[in-house]
């Protein structure tokens, strides 16, 4: 993430890939403020195990961009809400990257989904983070199926 007080948003992602069982690391790195750290951390990811990752941060939101420049991994942009603008700025920074240099970007503040995509992605080479995540999609259908029956007004 590019700043600390993304953390709140960020551990939604930290949290879902652990109740799915995939490791990850977690760090502060600005595109801006810290572009070397970010260098290091995006040219040594592979060496170190990680095969997707997922960029969160707000205002002008470069983070996401200048990490899919540096590796060939795919990269997750989650935009934050931080700024004045609520997100839109990140929004556009981080879906707005020239051709030859994608980037997936999920919602403002959609740093769950972010951490259920990489899972995707993930489990199209690995079964048992497949068949957790399978499992996973059917406690979400579980889930709203007995709020459905909570609220079923015609009985």
């Amino acid at each position: 993430m590019g700043s600390i007080s993304d953390l709140d948003i960020m551990r939604k992602a930290k949290d879902v890939l652990g109740e799915l069982g995939v490791p990850c690391e977690v760090t502060v790195a600005s595109a801006h403020r810290t572009p070397d750290r970010v260098h290091e951390y995006a040219t040594s990811a592979r060496e170190r195990g990680i095969e997707v990752l997922i960029a969160g941060a707000g205002w002008a939101a470069h983070l996401a961009g200048v990490l899919a420049a540096l590796t060939e991994l795919p990269i997750i942009a989650v935009p934050i809400s931080s700024s004045p603008f609520q997100g839109l700025d990140a929004l556009l920074a981080s879906v707005q990257m020239p051709p030859g240099v994608p980037v997936a970007v999920m919602a403002v503040d959609g740093a769950r989904n972010a951490g259920i995509f990489a899972a995707q992605i993930l489990a199209l080479k690995d079964d048992a983070i497949r068949d957790r995540l399978l499992a996973f999609r059917e406690r979400q259908s579980e889930q709203v199926f007995a709020k459905a029956k909570e609220l079923d007004l015609n009985s």
